[in-house]
């Protein structure tokens, strides 16, 4: 269920060449007045065989965007469609961002190295194509947090101050700059096989199917490609829904164009965790309908996968397409017991179900935070001090007695700590607040180091003596 990355030598490939150039346009970075290091991810740089730059050359490559020998030569802008909130678009694109490079990870996987505020490009519209400094330090907050939880994401690789003030109507103006380079397993999304079939362009939609499958899924077509492409989208996206749940995260903007066909999560905006299982949370202030709410966020991946399914019906038959698109609800299901028992450190028993049903209802009657009840039941056992004599917790202690704790699930001192590591709204802006008024990036880098030992502690993360850690920038 976790994917532990694993050291590499560093390995560039260039196999988006194979969909060129109907998938992106090259283009051009921005030239920034300044460049300065803020965040270098040493731990994600390893996986890809890069930690090993210096900071002049992290820089070059990072901020100043020199290719990486043996990787794109110039960057990359990709073309797709969307539906934005269940609203068709055709005029979007990477408008603020490109793929920069391409290499292989220590477990033989094709990675990406994308980025977000690095310049405009045709699909730009009136966009600046640039990324505020909060913006980049949000997305550190999101991904780091999201790792250790067990949730399928890209990874905040660089954070590069670019000395530009920027105007936003959305926060104070002008603010800071940045450019941020991601790490992830493809930005190959739904809407670009919506763009395919928008202008009825078979041959892209065989090409990008089997790119898919035999680039991202190492798997080789069969009978029914699109079919076999669809059966493991649906398979990775219902475990990616069940894992933003069991999480307790609400990602804001689930639209077609930001579901990647690995299932894996990218592209944090008005992310936020939800401190209580409220299932009508949301984190987007644009979002009223809550059409993306913590409880709808299963239903709006599913339609957006049904998106990919009507793409593909240019290619076959609607039947086998339907078939797969109708195993999301029991896979879901099934990856939400999983997910569940993962994070309480039990194994699954016979009354597994019935246990996350009654651990769900006592949360929401009780109002229990979703971070404080699986610190407080880690193992399957209380933890000493924590009150749990409400009325509400019955059924989940009747249930929980067929679980049986993972051996070692309680080893890690974290389990000893009083509070749970969280990632509140109050404290994402406690951190941004010390970086906007006094330059202080103490508490971010203190925050991440806090969030790596609690993955230590779920085992989805290696110790810090086992791998890099953080490379803490002034």
């Amino acid at each position: 269920m976790i994917h532990i990355p694993q050291a590499a030598k560093f390995s560039p490939v260039r196999e988006i060449d194979l969909l060129m150039p109907d998938i992106a346009d090259p283009v051009t970075a921005a030239d920034f007045p300044q460049t300065i290091l803020r965040f270098r991810n040493d731990r994600a740089a390893a996986s890809v065989g890069l930690d090993g730059l210096s900071d002049d050359q992290w820089i070059a490559h990072f901020g100043r965007f020199a290719p990486l020998d043996g990787s794109l030569p110039r960057p990359l802008a990709l073309k797709y469609h969307g539906h934005q909130f269940r609203h068709y678009n055709p005029d979007i694109g990477d408008g603020r961002g490109f793929l920069f490079a391409q290499l292989r990870d220590g477990a033989g996987r094709l990675m990406d190295l994308g980025t977000k505020g690095s310049g405009q490009t045709p699909y730009s519209r009136f966009g600046d194509g640039r990324l505020t400094l909060k913006g980049g330090v949000r997305e550190i907050l999101a991904t780091e947090m999201l790792e250790p939880l067990g949730v399928p994401t890209s990874r905040t690789f660089s954070i590069i101050e670019t000395g530009e003030a920027l105007e936003r109507n959305d926060e104070p103006s002008p603010t800071r700059g940045a450019a941020m380079v991601r790490l992830s397993h493809s930005h190959i999304r739904i809407g670009s096989f919506q763009r395919a079939a928008f202008h009825e362009d078979k041959a892209l939609l065989e090409r990008l199917t089997n790119y898919a499958l035999t680039r991202l899924y190492d798997e080789q077509p069969g009978d029914n490609p699109p079919a076999q492409l669809l059966g493991r989208v649906v398979e990775r996206t219902a475990d990616l829904a069940a894992s933003y749940m069991v999480a307790g995260f609400v990602h804001g903007v689930l639209n077609s164009d930001n579901i990647n066909v690995t299932g894996e999560s990218f592209d944090y905006g008005p992310w936020r965790f939800t401190p209580l299982w409220d299932a009508g949370f949301t984190a987007a202030y644009f979002d009223h309908q809550g059409l993306y709410a913590f409880g709808r966020q299963a239903e709006a991946i599913h339609w957006d996968v049904a998106q990919l399914a009507v793409s593909l019906r240019a290619l076959v038959e609607a039947e086998p397409l339907i078939a797969e698109l109708e195993r999301f609800p029991a896979l879901y299901g099934e990856a939400m017991a999983r997910r569940f028992c993962w994070r309480l450190g039990v194994v699954p028993g016979d009354s597994v179900n019935a246990m996350v049903e009654a651990a769900v209802r006592g949360m929401v009657t009780s109002g229990t935070g979703i971070d404080r009840f699986f610190h407080d039941w880690r193992g399957g056992v209380q933890r000493e001090g924590a009150d749990y004599s409400d009325t509400a917790w019955g059924a989940f202690r009747e249930a929980l007695v067929g679980c049986a704790p993972v051996p070692g699930a309680r080893d890690h001192d974290y389990w000893s700590d009083d509070a749970p590591c969280s990632m509140h709204i109050d404290e994402v802006e406690a951190i941004w607040a010390a970086i906007a008024e006094r330059d202080d990036w103490g508490p971010l880098y203190a925050k991440v180091a806090a969030i790596r030992r609690m993955g230590e502690a779920y085992g989805s993360l290696r110790s810090s003596a086992e791998s890099p850690g953080l490379e803490r920038r002034p």
